[in-house]
């Protein structure tokens, strides 16, 4: 039995915009050329919105190179917007960047933020890997933000807890000192 198919009758794709940040073109030359914010980490879906993105910036990518690691499959190449996009991977590629070639323009080097960090993470990095000029590279990136979401998570933690714990009342390990946040006759208050 043979089948046909009619492209005609195959649902169009729909390309949702990449969530991408770029330096802005300065004399200021960094280790990075921006950041990428994927959705999934399946490359075959998300590729084609990141090379429809920079195709009008940067010109058109023909080769992408990427670590294994942090891509459950790698394809060896994508179909994107009327021509193939190739896929390379080296293990010895920092697993948070992506290399992007281009034959006319050269070579990019992208921050590859993972697609469950949380949003106001990935808008620190977006915005910490377009600054021009910077020498961090994708992991010290990476690696600065954990430490911050960290940091961030552990001042949430403890407010709520100060909340929850009655504030000055309570003692560092969480037993009442002996004294009220209300005013109480005998106590000074009137």
């Amino acid at each position: 039995m043979t089948t046909t198919l009619d492209p005609a009758a195959q649902p169009a794709v729909v390309l949702r915009p990449a969530r991408l940040s770029l330096t802005p073109k300065t004399a200021l030359a960094g280790r990075l050329d921006g950041a990428w914010w994927p959705r999934s980490r399946d490359l075959e879906a998300e590729l084609p919105a990141l090379a429809a993105a920079l195709d009008e910036t940067w010109g058109r990518i023909t080769r992408v190179s990427v670590n294994p690691s942090r891509w459950p499959v790698v394809p060896r190449t994508v179909a994107v917007a009327g021509h193939l996009l190739h896929v390379g991977w080296f293990t010895e590629q920092d697993p948070d960047k992506l290399i992007l070639l281009s034959y006319t323009v050269g070579r990019w080097d992208l921050l590859v933020i993972p697609p469950e960090t949380e949003p106001a993470a990935a808008t620190r990095l977006l915005a910490a890997a377009a600054t021009p000029g910077s020498v961090l590279a994708a992991e010290a990136l990476m690696a600065s933000e954990t430490v911050i979401g960290r940091s961030i998570r552990d001042t949430l933690g403890r407010e709520a807890t100060w909340e929850d714990e009655g504030g000055a009342c309570m003692s560092p390990y969480g037993y009442p000192r002996g004294r009220t946040a209300l005013p109480l006759p005998g106590n000074g208050w009137r």
